[in-house]
């Protein structure tokens, strides 16, 4: 036995214990040690076996320190195997989570018994693969076809009321996973109950799989392990169960070789990594309790309900009693969507919005908050007055923290007495629902301050990423760069509409033009007029065709439209037939004949310049690492997860291929073809930017 497995016998159950902290990941020693206690179990006469774990959990997944590494027996297919073959009773008890493998040891074992707060699922998917122990083939055999899919090709985590009502567990019960274990195992033996193996259960009816693989492949907007594990369930229908598994280990290994598996890895590793500075190491955040927000649009009134989810008192700055009373109307709002989803209660949402939650029109009633997030209108004049006025009123130590997208955070610290208490926090909207985080860092922002963002984030759900100070950070910045090269291309002969389908068909959720009516087109034309009075670089290409847009009070889906027509609803995206010609109307003045484009052209473009920029942003030391340009677009710009992020699919498509394309359109656009050194750095030293966050780690 290894020390990962612990061997007891109870009279005629023996007991075997996980104790492989912290979350009894199915590692080497792991699987050795199952297999050599239900071995052991066997010789000693016992009549029962009960699985649990120690600690947090029950088998939360595979062990992520040995991803990469070549696998060693026993394999995880043959463990579930062995337990299930045993001509013992097998029990497992369920807590914490019993996630992919872990969820296939239980299948193994012939019942199940969770406390009520056990989660378990098959996630497989979530990082490029699916289930490769059993998972597609036990599952459908215990709950059916429908069922199976949705829960292996969602990778979701289910409760335990749900699995029990699901068949998946045979019994939900509060108490001790080791004491309602045995007390279970104990009732199956006095009961005389049959030795329960799912394989030898009967298959489900076969159902048209061709019709099911389209369709999910379809909703996955192109990721493939969801739809090859239809095939996995198609094996459980067709083959015996023998063959049905070697089946689903030889489609686990042909996803384990995709570039879709790489990314996906790369996603799941580097969302641990980016909260991780060297700077911050040892230095403790200031207290949080309560925090101000003046400002109460979507954007403001979304930061406060993620902050009263959270924990936090908030108070509400408006200009006026009307404009306070509306913003908490849509706090409520927000919150009374958690209400109907079940995430907290009718009593919590009370106290959220009567207790927790103050409304005020002065600032001196932010006089003793710990933190306040700016959240007006983007203007740096009108955020230097508020700035102003924060810092007559704050207590000494309170983070000043602006949520501005584009704007100088240096120039509006340079407002205060205390700039090393000013920092930038980028939420994306809706504020309560989207992941990211930016934590933009100032010249003279205090350690302990940057690790106030970073907790504020943490406590939040967020995924934070540190950004240096520039017009638009990380993401803004890179997303001006990559929405000119389409602009460009709409210039020279595309459609927005052809753009659009190349990237979604790329895997983005919505195309560029897709997404600036969902987010309101009078954003993008406030950014450009700026940009305009401020001075366009020379040679710079501009046009106008967006521009009339606005001008016609054409802002998007909040005015009905935009690029597309919306009479028809949200989801209809008609073309709007005002805009070829606007288009049209440039290309003439500019003197261009347009040109087709391919869709294989437009994405490469399309990411080529993106990926160019995110080179300069590293270079510049915007952002410290690939990995968080990576992050920064994966949960705030719908990049496609399975793509693993532009950097981690620049390096899977060849960075030198990609330099070679940018040189060669800078001879015809060298304004906006300009090379990233980093990148001309990288293709020289043969290197790419994974080898970058390997060295930062």
């Amino acid at each position: 036995m290894t020390d990962a497995i612990t061997y007891e016998l109870m009279g005629d159950i023996a007991i075997l214990a996980a104790n492989n902290p912290p979350v009894n990941a199915l590692g080497y020693d792991v699987r050795i040690g199952l297999v050599q206690g239900i071995e052991r179990a066997e010789q000693d006469g016992a009549r029962a076996v009960l699985i649990y774990g120690e600690g947090a959990t029950f088998f939360a997944g595979a062990d992520i320190r040995e991803f990469g590494l070549p696998p060693k027996e026993p394999f995880l297919p043959d463990v579930c195997t062995r337990i299930e073959s045993s001509p013992l009773i097998v029990v497992s008890a369920l807590h914490g989570t019993a996630l992919g493998g872990g969820l296939e040891i239980a299948l193994g074992s012939h019942y199940r018994i969770a406390v009520p707060s056990a989660r378990m699922g098959l996630p497989e998917v979530l990082i490029g693969v699916m289930p490769g122990a059993g998972g597609t083939q036990r599952l459908p055999r215990l709950v059916g076809i429908d069922k199976s899919l949705d829960i292996i090709t969602s990778g979701r985590q289910i409760g335990a009321g749900e699995a029990l009502e699901l068949g998946i567990i045979d019994r939900v019960q509060d108490g001790a996973p080791r004491e309602i274990g045995l007390a279970y195992a104990r009732e199956l033996l006095d009961m005389g109950a049959p030795r329960r193996a799912i394989s030898e259960m009967p298959a489900p009816a076969p159902v048209d799989f061709d019709a099911l693989y389209d369709a999910t492949l379809k909703k996955s907007r192109g990721q493939l392990a969801p739809a090859v594990a239809v095939r996995g369930v198609q094996a459980s229908v067709e083959l015996p169960f023998a063959e049905g598994m070697k089946r689903e280990r030889e489609l686990f290994r042909e996803l384990m070789e995709t570039d879709q598996r790489q990314g996906m890895i790369h996603a799941f590793f580097a969302e641990r990594q980016v909260g991780k500075l060297p700077e911050l190491k040892g230095v403790a955040p200031r207290p949080l309790a309560d925090i101000g927000v003046i400002g109460g649009g979507t954007m403001g009134a979304g930061i406060a309900t993620s902050a009263l989810l959270s924990g936090l008192n908030v108070t509400m700055l408006e200009m006026s009693p009307e404009a306070a009373e509306a913003a908490k109307g849509r706090i409520a709002g927000n919150l009374s969507g958690a209400l109907k989803r079940g995430k907290i209660s009718q009593a919590k949402f009370d106290d959220l919005t009567e207790k927790a939650l103050s409304l005020t029109t002065s600032y001196d009633d932010l006089s003793q908050v710990d933190l306040v997030i700016e959240a007006v209108y983007e203007d740096m004049e009108v955020k230097k007055k508020v700035f102003t006025q924060l810092d007559a009123v704050c207590k000494p130590g309170a983070v000043l923290a602006s949520n501005t997208s584009y704007l100088n955070i240096d120039e509006i610290a340079a407002m205060t007495s205390r700039p090393g208490d000013v920092i930038g926090l980028h939420f994306f909207s809706p504020a309560h629902v989207m992941k990211l985080l930016e934590i933009v860092v100032a010249d003279k922002t205090a350690p302990e301050v940057t690790a106030t963002g970073f907790a504020l984030g943490k406590r939040m759900g967020k995924v934070s990423v540190r950004a240096g100070v520039c017009d638009g950070f990380i993401g803004n910045r890179i997303l001006s760069i990559y929405r000119t090269a389409a602009d460009h291309m709409i210039l020279d002969g595309a459609t927005p509409y052809q753009i659009d389908a190349a990237l979604e068909e790329f895997g983005f959720a919505m195309g560029p033009y897709a997404v600036g009516d969902l987010a309101g087109l009078d954003i993008g034309w406030a950014v450009r007029k700026r940009k305009r009075a401020e001075g366009l670089p020379e040679g710079a290409r501009d046009f106008t065709y967006a521009d009339k847009l606005c001008e016609g009070g054409n802002f998007g889906q909040k005015t009905g439209k935009g690029y597309y027509d919306y009479a028809a609803g949200a989801r209809a995206r008609v073309p709007n037939p005002d805009v070829i010609p606007f288009i049209e109307a440039d290309r003439a003045a500019l003197g261009i004949t347009p040109r087709d484009f391919t869709s294989d052209e437009i994405v490469r473009r399309y990411m080529a310049s993106m990926v160019n920029e995110s080179a300069k942003v590293v270079g510049e030391g915007i952002a410290r690492r690939p990995l968080d340009v990576d992050v920064t677009l994966l949960y705030g710009y719908g990049f496609p997860r399975y793509r693993g992020g532009p950097l981690k699919w620049a390096d899977m498509v060849g960075l030198p291929g990609l330099l070679a394309d940018i040189r060669e359109w800078a001879e015809t656009d060298p304004n906006f073809w300009q090379p990233a050194p980093l990148l001309e750095q990288l293709v020289a030293e043969g290197r790419t930017f994974d080898d970058l966050n390997k060295e930062s780690a």
